[in-house]
């Protein structure tokens, strides 16, 4: 069964381990490292989870100068990571180097871990990117252009949002992933996202894998509400 991946949206590491102890200890885990967890926390949470079991997607988003995100990249590797990302803003180059980047760091006997890049954030609306992007495009056009940019780079899918993933698949192939944040369940807050989906409807237009965050993390019931969120998306009644 596809695993919704849970967005580890916590300030320090205290607060996620009073997190998973709401779940089965047997339960393997796909998780989302950000950012804010990173920044606070450094390498040792990610080290911390894989040695609980729990897979991880480390969501740091590099976009910076092609060496120094392949010399960044090589040593996200040796964290035993199974998906991080770039911005494909950043162009080809730095995409291809950032690969070879994980592919020089990971050892030997573990897996590459995949690498996929951002379109454009689920929480940028179409009016804001041209506006405050400059693109006289449509925001259709701009996820699409970065994805076929990021195919063309050897990376393994992109992030973007589930409207538009099956458009992306056909512009590039059914093996492209699809990762798709700003998911809801139905009747949720959907906060400072823009573009959203349900988990049905996610599964429904081709998305490969989905991250949650606070329908999940805020809930009364966080297992609970995986379950019914991971029900959702493999549909299963």
């Amino acid at each position: 069964m596809n695993r919704p991946i849970i967005a580890l949206d916590f300030p320090n590491k205290q607060t996620i381990q009073q997190f998973l102890q709401l779940f089965p200890t047997d339960e393997a885990l796909f998780v989302k490292v950000g950012m804010e967890i990173f920044y606070q926390e450094g390498p040792e949470i990610v080290r911390w989870l894989r040695s609980l079991g729990h897979d991880v997607f480390l969501d740091l988003k590099l976009h910076d100068i092609p060496n120094t995100v392949r010399s960044a990249m090589r040593n996200l590797a040796g964290l035993d990571i199974q998906l991080t990302n770039v911005h494909a803003a950043g162009g080809k180059e730095m995409m291809s180097q950032a690969l070879l980047g994980l592919q020089e760091g990971t050892k030997e006997n573990r897996t590459i871990p995949k690498l996929i890049a951002v379109t454009q954030l689920t929480s940028t609306s179409e009016e804001q990117m041209q506006h405050d992007q400059l693109m006289t495009c449509s925001l259709e056009e701009s996820v699409l252009h970065y994805a076929k940019m990021t195919q063309e780079a050897g990376l393994a899918g992109v992030v973007c949002s589930a409207l538009e993933s099956r458009a992306i698949k056909e512009q590039t192939n059914q093996n492209f992933i699809c990762l798709t944040p700003g998911i809801r369940p139905s009747n949720t807050n959907i906060g400072d996202q823009k573009r959203v989906v349900t988990p049905q409807q996610a599964k429904e237009n081709g998305a490969t894998y989905i991250v949650v965050g606070r329908p999940i993390t805020q809930s009364a019931n966080p297992y609970e509400a995986y379950v019914a969120i991971k029900n959702d998306w493999n549909g299963v009644n």
